[in-house]
């Protein structure tokens, strides 16, 4: 293998594990159930130029009557919703270019939420965990 495939397979592996991570506790929580949506890459978009890219692992909680098997063919749906509203208005932190704005992010997906799977099914969009692809050299200063 060559040095730079070396080096790309070495930054995908935190994005990787946080997935298996995710997709292991897809478990109900003690609160109710919840599904998991591990590895949504979504830009970082400053100055109309791209920065970078964060890796993001999400964990909606369900209210209601809504169970984790009936959300699986939704989640596809509610994954290309969230891509599609970080590339329109990203959800870039002001001075850090390696994270995501959390508050935007779980706000959006929760009006995509309301219109794809209903009012009140998704009540609540926990970040797990974010993984940005470059660590260094992205100071927005």
């Amino acid at each position: 293998m060559r040095r730079r495939d070396l080096i790309a397979a070495s930054a995908a592996l935190p994005v990787l594990a946080a997935g298996r991570e995710a997709m292991a506790s897809d478990r109900p929580a003690p609160g109710g159930a919840s599904v998991s949506m591990p590895g949504v890459g979504l830009p970082i978009i400053a100055g109309g130029r791209l920065r970078n890219y964060v890796f993001v692992s999400l964990r909606l909680h369900l209210g209601g009557s809504a169970t984790p098997e009936s959300m699986r063919p939704k989640e596809a749906f509610l994954r290309d919703a969230l891509v599609r509203a970080g590339h329109r208005t990203p959800f870039t932190v002001q001075d850090d270019w390696t994270l995501i704005d959390t508050a935007a992010l779980s706000a959006s997906l929760m009006r995509s939420a309301a219109a794809i799977v209903g009012r009140g099914v998704v009540t609540r969009v926990e970040v797990v965990n974010q993984a940005p692809r470059r660590r260094t050299g992205v100071n927005p200063r």
